[in-house]
């Protein structure tokens, strides 16, 4: 584990400066010397299974012999032709679980190629050569495309779009464009203002408007978008936060782990975010890790991360979960919520100790409970779709229904994101999403 907080000692009262380094760069980026040693690792296997690993598909051994032979440029091209928001994904994608992990060097005492610090290597060299935009769009079609929702599903789908010359208009409800790599990654994965960096980058490919603050449902109806364009995509995300059903939720300090992270996500001085003094999160995913580091790195003076279920159930990486624990994090397994104590304010939680019921696999709570002393909880419980605003499309199990080339219910209109279940909710697998319904939306308009 490389990134250990400043002042990470329990009790310590962090300075400004230390608070500033706690997020910096979680991956420090590759110098020229290292990307070249990196890139020398790979054989350049033949059928190589970090490709198939790769939601995107990325030509993964092309792009890194591209960087050995000094074609930075040409890397950086042969990863945005697959993935257009391929600098994210380098910064947060978890390479540990999907590419480096399927690296043939990935066994015995070998360490997997570095993939994800080659990539962000190539694309932030192209990115910061600046010029034109590294692809060009087709000849006007003549038709308009609606893309609800500026995060990676939906930019994806308008700049494959654009590039397939089209005209689209985006529909964001938030006032910057980005979705989860703005609002939901964890300060320390997106420095520099990055996700704002790839958003002006990708528009670079012209063809697209983005009009903010237009929510669905509220600014803008599915029917008036049907009636105005000739296809729509909706890439709207999980809007809703669930939660614990537990008097007291509603006490100060009881705040969703999500607007905790985007909260600081958009203060330029994380010196001035509030953090309590000890902190309990709720949850067992990559949103939980991000809220309990980064209650560490604001000066929490204990942070417990509590989930239901064993370690191997949770769905942050082990590498997320070894970088809270490194950090101080305290992770207490096999425990769920049953009381949330305080005068107004959350004072303390009290936690029921849970099994696996050998008998019927479920699991249940054993009696035996303990308290937490606390004046801070955040929920990191998982998000659910608001389809108050989709009315006429067909939902399964919480997400919008699709068929193949994401289509919806409704002629014209295609999904994609983490409001479909299409696989893992991953950036990288929204971009895949967006990617794709663009094609199937280009076929749709030739008909």
């Amino acid at each position: 584990m490389t990134h250990k907080l400043c002042g990470a000692a329990g009790g310590v009262s962090l300075s400004d400066d230390e608070i500033a380094a706690n997020f910096g760069d979680l991956h420090k980026p590759l110098s020229q010397l290292q990307a070249m040693q990196a890139a020398d690792h790979c054989i350049y296997c033949y059928d190589a299974p970090c490709i198939t690993a790769c939601p995107t598909s990325i030509d993964i051994p092309t792009f890194i012999h591209q960087i050995r032979t000094r074609n930075t440029e040409g890397a950086a091209k042969t990863i945005l032709s697959q993935n257009i928001m391929g600098g994210t994904c380098a910064r947060a994608c978890p390479t540990e679980v999907l590419c480096e992990q399927a690296c043939v060097r990935n066994h015995g005492d070998e360490e997997p190629v570095e993939i994800g610090l080659l990539q962000r290597f190539a694309v932030d060299h192209l990115m910061a050569k600046g010029g034109e935009h590294p692809f060009k769009r087709a000849p006007e079609s003549g038709k308009r495309i609606a893309v609800v929702g500026a995060g990676p599903a939906g930019l994806s789908c308008a700049h494959r779009a654009a590039m397939l010359g089209h005209n689209v208009t985006v529909f964001e409800a938030k006032p910057k464009s980005g979705g989860l790599n703005e609002y939901g990654l964890a300060a320390y994965k997106m420095v520099d203002d990055f996700a704002q960096r790839e958003v002006d980058f990708l528009m670079g490919v012209g063809g697209i408007e983005i009009k903010h603050g237009q929510a669905l449902g509220k600014d803008i109806s599915l029917r008036e978008l049907r009636d105005t364009y000739g296809a729509v995509f909706l890439g709207v995300g999980l809007g809703d936060t669930n939660k614990l059903g537990l008097d007291g939720e509603d006490k100060g300090g009881v705040l969703d782990a999500i607007q905790f992270i985007e909260d600081l996500r958009q203060e330029s001085n994380k010196a001035h975010m509030k953090v309590g003094k000890h902190v309990v999160v709720i949850g067992g995913g990559n949103t939980a890790i991000d809220a309990a580091v980064q209650s560490r790195a604001l000066g929490a003076e204990k942070v417990t991360l509590v989930y239901r279920r064993g370690e191997e159930a949770m769905s942050a990486t082990g590498f997320e979960i070894e970088l809270a624990r490194t950090n101080g994090v305290t992770v207490e397994l096999w425990a769920q919520p049953v009381a949330i104590h305080g005068n107004g304010h959350v004072a303390s939680m009290v936690f029921e100790r849970t099994a696996m019921d050998e008998k019927n696999g479920t699991l249940v709570g054993t009696g035996e409970t303990f308290e937490v002393r606390t004046d801070m909880v955040l929920k990191a419980i998982g998000q659910k779709l608001d389809g108050s605003a989709l009315d006429g499309l067909d939902l399964a199990a919480g997400k919008v229904s699709v068929l193949d080339g994401y289509a919806t219910s409704l002629t014209g209109v295609f999904a994609g994101g983490d409001c479909v279940k299409s696989g893992e909710d991953l950036t990288v697998q929204a971009v895949e999403d967006g990617k794709q319904a663009a094609h199937a939306i280009d076929e749709f308009l030739k008909v």
